[in-house]
């Protein structure tokens, strides 16, 4: 018997802002670190990327994860790339709990959070290996900073940016 997952209700899904190192965002990590292993066919270690502090507040970043029943089905990052840019990373849904629409819940969160903090643009990068991140930026109103016709293989990470609305007092 194999089971679908049940629709996202907000009702029972919660933002919990975490740490890095919280024991809740072990399966994020984990599963990245799987899923760039083997689409690049290279072990990967999400550690050795960033220092875990550079995505804390005190440092301009931010960790969370969307938890539903108790337990994480998505989540993502950012950290500070320049005093008017937010860097996003760790953008993860379940493998569980795709399809969804999680990533974009995830997203807007961290749009508007990184928003608040005083920032005006967004920044990141994706594999090329990973078709789908790269549509979900660009259905997302992100803008590429690369030649969308070009094979992805060709170019290497894929860059993106969006400005952010900021609020006006």
């Amino acid at each position: 018997m194999t089971t679908t997952p049940r629709p996202l209700r907000a009702d029972r899904t919660a933002v919990r802002h975490v740490a890095p190192t919280d024991p809740l965002a072990r399966p994020l990590l984990d599963e990245l670190t799987h899923e760039y292993s083997t689409r690049y066919n290279h072990p990967f270690d999400l550690s050795q990327e960033y220092p875990a502090e550079e995505f804390t507040p005190p440092h301009g970043g931010a960790f969370l994860l969307l938890v539903e029943d108790g337990a994480p089905v998505a989540g993502g990052a950012f950290r500070r790339y320049d005093s008017g840019t937010a860097e996003l990373k760790r953008i993860w849904t379940h493998s569980a709990h795709r399809r969804r629409g999680l990533a974009r819940r995830v997203l807007d969160v961290l749009e508007r959070e990184a928003a608040a903090r005083g920032y005006t643009r967004i920044y990141l990068t994706t594999g090329p290996r990973q078709p789908e991140a790269r549509d979900l930026y660009l259905a997302t109103g992100y803008r590429p900073l690369f030649d969308v016709t070009a094979p992805p293989e060709s170019i290497g990470p894929l860059p993106f940016e969006k400005h952010l609305e900021t609020a006006h007092p």
